[in-house]
């Protein structure tokens, strides 16, 4: 196996997307992977810092599969078609379909069940089953 450099690893194209069929839209979404910062950015908004003072940060799970559908579901040049501001709306939308998204993005960005765990125990609150394995 060859070592990388560093422009190859900066210039490879590794963000996956697969195409999901959401029925209750009438249709289909492509749904993308997340960067590593975009990740970072959608675990910090699944935890509340400012809400209980000084105790431990607590899991935010309100609109959890419409904030990573939001920052997933991509056009045809990769660009996301949800702004945060979009995401209580999309969160209004069916669970069936959110969860059909959500798995996907899940699985495109590498959060497995150890990820959650990680959440969890970086939480006060502890609640399992906050992203299920996917």
């Amino acid at each position: 196996m060859d070592l990388l450099t560093r422009d190859a690893i900066l210039t490879a194209d590794d963000l996956k997307i697969d195409v999901v069929e959401v029925p209750e839209w009438g249709g289909a979404v492509r749904v993308r992977g997340l960067s590593g910062a975009e990740r970072d950015a959608f675990e910090a908004s699944v935890v509340d810092l400012s809400s209980n003072g000084r105790r431990a940060p607590v899991m935010n799970l309100v609109n959890l599969r419409a904030k990573l559908a939001a920052r997933c579901i991509v056009d045809e040049n990769g660009a996301r078609l949800f702004e945060d501001a979009d995401i209580v709306a999309l969160g209004r939308k069916s669970a069936q379909a959110l969860q059909r998204v959500f798995e996907a993005a899940q699985r495109l960005s590498g959060l497995t069940a150890r990820d959650v765990e990680e959440l969890e125990k970086n939480s006060a609150a502890g609640q399992p089953g906050a992203l299920p394995s996917g």
